[in-house]
């Protein structure tokens, strides 16, 4: 198929310089394969996306100089183009997984899961489920709300692919990740599954993200296989930090798009510093 990236910016606050190293990632790499960029809004967060980020992000990413041909402002053949929009699609992939034996529900709240594990993990990554609820057996038929729905992992197996930034990489089911949330017990669903269900429906050849989310495409390979649905090409790039090393986020209020901008920086002096340069002449 022809070369089809895409920019996901969740609008749970306003974009930083951060943000759009790695778009600027995707959108060289779909102009290098002489492909498509798709922009999609992953706005599930309830709690947080707010109707002003979405039209900030819109506004600051044309201003840094970003195009697309398919995105929320101008349709598209795969649309709609906000993950709030697209419940139905989430709801499908849910009742397939269930059916087929691959989730299971749990009750667990994070502070069951916390006092149950023995091994120390990153602050900002999914505990190692401990298997407390793993045995519970699915009713057959629609899947229950109310609770947490979890994909049961393939111990010991190893989850790999080659990260066409970073090469050959691989993790062992069970060990380095356990049994991760599709679905949440307020009925908004996982990352992992949105991300897949709309990757593949979009038609998306190679996904352009952080390096901070590689392990979750070794769940994502897994719920590709268990629906049946062809992988993209994955590209995870360095992350930008601060001058303590820490990455970026949206509490470093002036590295926001908006905030250089409002100070007198350009698109143009902005991409000419040093990690947006190193971008620039990759192969693919």
């Amino acid at each position: 198929m022809a070369y089809r990236g895409r920019l996901a910016p969740s609008p749970t606050g306003y974009l930083h310089l951060g943000h759009a190293l790695t778009f600027w990632a995707a959108a060289e790499r779909a102009r290098m394969h002489g492909g498509e960029l798709i922009l999609r809004m992953d706005d599930l967060d309830r709690s947080r996306s707010r109707p002003e980020f979405v039209d900030g992000a819109l506004e600051d990413l044309r201003w840094f100089g970003f195009s697309w041909s398919e995105g929320p402002d101008c349709g598209g053949a795969f649309g709609p183009y906000s993950q709030s929009a697209r419940m139905d699609r989430y709801a499908e992939a849910l009742a397939n997984l269930v059916e087929r034996g691959f989730l299971f529900p749990c009750r667990c709240s994070r502070k069951d899961i916390l006092s149950a594990i023995q091994a120390p993990h990153a602050a900002d990554e999914e505990p190692v489920y401990p298997g407390t609820c793993r045995e519970r057996v699915a009713d057959r038929g629609p899947a229950t709300l109310g609770v947490t729905w979890r994909f049961r992992v393939p111990d010991g197996e190893r989850i790999g692919f080659v990260d066409r930034c970073r090469g050959a990489v691989e993790w062992i089911a069970g060990r380095d990740f356990g049994d991760f949330v599709v679905w949440r017990q307020d009925g908004v669903p996982g990352y992992q599954l949105a991300c897949v269900v709309d990757d593949a429906a979009m038609r998306i050849t190679e996904v352009v993200r952080g390096e901070d989310l590689l392990l979750s495409t070794a769940r994502q390979l897994l719920l590709y296989r268990a629906l049946g649905l062809t992988a993209p090409d994955f590209h995870h790039g360095p992350l930008m930090t601060d001058e303590k090393g820490v990455r970026l986020a949206k509490r470093h209020a002036a590295l926001g798009l908006r905030q250089l901008r409002e100070s007198g920086r350009s698109p143009e002096e902005l991409r000419r510093l040093p990690v947006f340069q190193d971008l620039i002449g990759r192969g693919p």
